[in-house]
């Protein structure tokens, strides 16, 4: 008597345990949902209606969970439309704005990027659903290896990441189809603009306190043709670029 009592004890208690279980997935599946509604209002409110327009740019920025390269605390806002401190006085943009330099490399199949500034690994992420290769170089070291492992956690594998001084980009890796800047110097680095491929673009914010978003375009001449988009406020840049 009971023997049967324990089994029936242990089949009542593999019953609530299996539906505890149910009920958690069920609980998580509206979450993933309203995730991935949020990050389409994210690209038809914030990003799209501002004029950018380029399917594979809209497609790779909804399809990056955001939420994910920010810290837990900071998640609630992942969507919206302001950056997001992600520790070491450092920030996460504005999702237009990540939105607005990815579209400006005009970045192609089978290119080879480079980022100064990984921070989180949101702009990589982005780049890598674009680019056959994104090479990455932050400069403080808990940050460079806390956006490693979450790209790797989430399996971006064609995405380096190195831990260092970005002022000199990655020359073992040069030349690149484009280079992508996320804190601002006070004027443009050199060793980037050699970095760069015959019809290469350089998106970069450049000044001190404000900046101005810049795009230069190397030409056949090895000269630059050179455009203002807009005024942004970035982290300066640091290291050799404020010795400079």
């Amino acid at each position: 008597m009971a023997a049967n009592k324990l089994g029936t004890s242990r089949k009542i208690l593999s019953l609530l345990l299996i539906l505890a279980v149910a009920v958690a997935c069920m609980a998580a599946a509206p979450q993933e949902d309203e995730l991935a509604v949020a990050r389409q209002r994210m690209v038809a409110e914030q990003i799209r209606v501002r004029g950018i327009t380029d399917p594979a740019v809209l497609a790779a920025v909804e399809a990056v969970p955001r939420h994910l390269f920010v810290p837990e605390s900071e998640r609630r806002g992942a969507y919206e439309d302001r950056p997001l401190p992600i520790g070491a006085g450092q920030t996460i943009s504005q999702p237009y704005i990540v939105a607005l330099m990815t579209s400006l490399l005009g970045v192609r199949p089978g290119d080879r990027i480079l980022e100064v500034g990984t921070g989180s690994g949101y702009q990589a992420a982005v780049l890598s659903r674009l680019a056959a290769e994104v090479y990455s170089i932050e400069i403080l070291k808990p940050l460079g290896e806390r956006a490693r492992r979450t790209l790797a956690e989430l399996g971006y594998r064609n995405v380096r990441i190195r831990i260092g001084d970005g002022y000199e980009g990655w020359p073992d890796a040069a030349p690149f189809d484009g280079i992508v800047v996320t804190a601002a110097p006070a004027r443009i680095p050199d060793p980037l603009l050699r970095q760069l491929k015959t019809g290469g673009k350089l998106v970069i914010p450049v000044g001190e306190t404000y900046q101005d978003l810049i795009v230069l375009t190397k030409r056949k001449d090895g000269g630059f043709d050179r455009e203002n988009v807009l005024p942004v406020r970035f982290v300066p840049m640091t290291g050799e670029a404020e010795r400079k």
